[in-house]
Formats: structure tokens, C-alpha cells, sequence
């Protein structure tokens, strides 16, 4: 059975110091590794290495999800030699931190169209899932061949395949079918490494998250950083179409 969340445009949900939901995306490992005049994969393994850093870091913090943006459908665009090694990194986290996870209460869910990933690939993801699905202190959502697009239209043909009969569809019918639907909405979205893009990313699902850029490539993203995004975030005055004045009022 889906959990349903409050959406953040037909409701006003619960905010606090510390974003219950954070997502990120990963962006500028290729441009670290060059900066060291190193090939770009290996700026795609220092950034492996950076999210087992940042989940034990968002663990302590108290945040309860966080999702990473890994591989967009439009990283299928990337030379073949980068794409292959990304996938063999995929393989070797997997293999390698699934039981970290589990002894640490951390679930992992990939949400994405995985069917274009090897077999070796998919079972492992299966397995990681099944491993830590009891899991409760933080879930990580790794979004892998994933497109807020895709996830949209993916959404809608499947509630059309439910509901043959129903003219119309309602954004409460919607959103229980959408990849992210056991999951509150991010309070708190980052993009490191300059750009200022969401680049096809959860497009429902930040529709009143707060926007948080840094310059920081991530490989270089550490605690730290973490905490200056946050520090950023509670200083935001979060509305939800309500004036300034009603937030004074409650």
C-alpha cells in the first residue's frame, strides 16, 4: 500500500529547521577530475565516495530522504566509454554498500527506467531494495535513467491503464502513480557545481521546494557544505501562496 504524502500544492505541509527531504544533484565530477588533470572517470569515482559521505552526514542531521540525481535519460548522450564506466561504478556501490546500509537502518530505493540497465545491473538494485526495505532512519533514492518528464508521462499511462473509463484526472489521482510517491516532497533542493538548472529532475515533485546553487563541484561537497545549504534554507520564508503576514499569525 502507497503512503500518501501532502502535496504541496492542495495542502500546506509541516516545515522545520532541518529539510525532512533533501535532493541533489551530483554535478561537476567531471570538471574536478579535469582541475587535476585526471580522467574524467575518476572524477565519477571521487563522487561515488562523496555520497556515502553525504548519507552518513544527512543521517546525523536528522533528515529522513534524500534523493540523488546519478544518471538523467539524457547521460545516454555522453561518450560510450564514460557511460560504461558509470555503469560499472553503479555495480560496485551496490556490491559494496548495500550491507553498510542495512546495518546503518538505511533504505535504498532507485526509482528510473531500469529496464535498459543490464540484468547484473537490475538484480542487484532488486536485491538492495528487498535487503533494506524494513529500513526506517533515511531513505536514499538513487534516480538512475530517470527524466521528471518520464516520470510524468510514465505516471499518467499507468493511471490510464488503471482507470480506462475516467475522463478526467485529478493531481490526488496522479500522484500516488509518480516514482517518488512514498516520499514527501523535498523541502530543500541542491545543484553543486555552478549551474543554475534543474535539468529535468523531479519537475512535479519541486514545484515548492527552495532552490539552493553552489559553485561547489561535488566531489568537494562535504558536511560542511551540507550545513551551509541548510543554514541557507532556514532562513527562507516558506509561504506556500500564503503572505507574510499569515505566517506571523499561526
Amino acid at each position: 500500500m502507497i503512503k500518501r504524502f501532502f502535496s504541496s500544492t492542495a495542502d500546506i505541509p509541516e516545515t522545520g529547521d532541518v529539510p525532512r527531504h533533501v535532493a541533489i544533484i551530483m554535478d561537476g565530477n567531471g570538471r574536478w577530475a579535469k582541475n587535476r588533470l585526471m580522467p574524467r572517470v575518476a572524477g565519477h569515482a571521487q563522487g561515488v565516495e562523496r555520497v556515502r559521505d553525504m548519507v552518513e552526514a544527512c543521517g546525523k542531521r536528522g533528515i529522513e530522504f534524500l534523493t540523488l540525481f546519478a544518471f538523467s535519460s539524457e547521460n545516454w548522450r555522453r561518450p560510450q566509454e564514460e557511460v560504461n564506466r558509470l555503469m560499472e561504478l553503479f555495480v560496485m556501490a551496490l556490491e559494496r554498500e548495500v550491507d553498510k546500509m542495512l546495518g546503518n537502518d538505511v533504505r535504498l530505493k532507485v526509482v528510473g527506467d531500469l529496464g535498459r540497465f543490464d540484468q547484473r545491473l537490475r538484480d542487484l538494485i532488486a536485491h538492495g531494495e528487498a535487503l533494506t526495505a524494513d529500513c526506517r532512519r533515511l531513505t536514499v533514492t538513487v534516480c538512475a535513467n530517470y527524466g521528471g518528464r518520464w516520470d510524468i508521462l510514465n505516471a499518467m499511462n499507468a493511471w490510464r491503464r488503471d482507470h480506462p473509463d475516467q475522463a478526467e484526472i485529478r493531481e490526488e489521482d496522479l500522484a500516488p502513480y509518480l516514482s517518488l510517491a512514498y516520499a514527501p516532497e523535498p523541502d530543500l533542493f541542491i545543484r553543486t557545481g555552478g549551474e543554475q538548472r534543474i535539468s529535468n529532475f523531479l519537475l512535479w515533485q519541486l514545484a515548492y521546494s527552495e532552490l539552493y546553487f553552489t559553485d561547489t563541484l561535488w566531489p568537494d561537497f562535504d558536511a560542511q557544505a551540507l550545513d551551509r545549504a541548510i543554514a541557507s534554507y532556514r532562513k527562507r520564508e516558506r509561504r506556500f501562496g500564503r503572505t507574510s503576514e499569515q505566517l506571523l499569525e499561526r
